[in-house]
């Protein structure tokens, strides 16, 4: 938090499946495998791009007892709020180490984009899910998620909010 990288508006990608893209792909993939990460955005890796990645065929240990989102490369994303409902839980970031603040998210979105090959994808998803993508396509925005918070008294250090986690489980 505070590098001007992740403050900028992400631009699209215009090429699929090339050397460059895999790459990028293959080291964000590193890269939040490495942190534990329930997602990633280009950005936070310094990379201008539309591309995030999120989900794993694990259980998450930063989010326990949160349900498992499938693996997914999305690019040139555009989420839409499916009803007006919203719900509010606990985010982290790994680009806001050690913290966490409850976040207001829509419950509810279609997510729309392409995979690496430029093949489209197109779900609607709820819950968990829903908040890890929006989460993830907000970096594309140049946001992060303590500017969409509403109450900073729920803001705070991850080991005195969730003692029980694991020491490391923010690092």
């Amino acid at each position: 938090m505070g590098d001007p990288r992740l403050l900028r508006v992400s631009r699209p990608v215009t090429a699929f499946g090339t050397k460059d893209l895999r790459a990028l792909v293959a080291d964000m993939q590193d890269s939040m495998l490495a942190a534990r990460g329930a997602g990633l955005a280009a950005p936070q890796i310094g990379v201008d791009l539309q591309v995030v990645i999120f989900g794993s065929n694990e259980s998450n240990p930063r989010y326990p007892g949160r349900p498992v989102v499938p693996p997914t490369v999305l690019i040139n994303p555009v989420v839409t709020p499916l009803d007006a409902e919203q719900e509010s839980d606990w985010e982290g970031c790994l680009s806001v180490p050690g913290l966490r603040g409850w976040v207001p998210r829509w419950q509810r979105v279609r997510y729309q984009g392409v995979d690496i090959e430029g093949e489209p994808i197109d779900r609607s998803v709820e819950g968990f899910h829903a908040r890890v993508v929006q989460h993830e396509c907000d970096h594309l925005a140049g946001m992060l998620y303590p500017m969409r918070m509403v109450d900073f008294s729920q803001f705070g250090f991850t080991e005195v909010l969730f003692p029980d986690l694991a020491p490391d489980a923010d690092d």
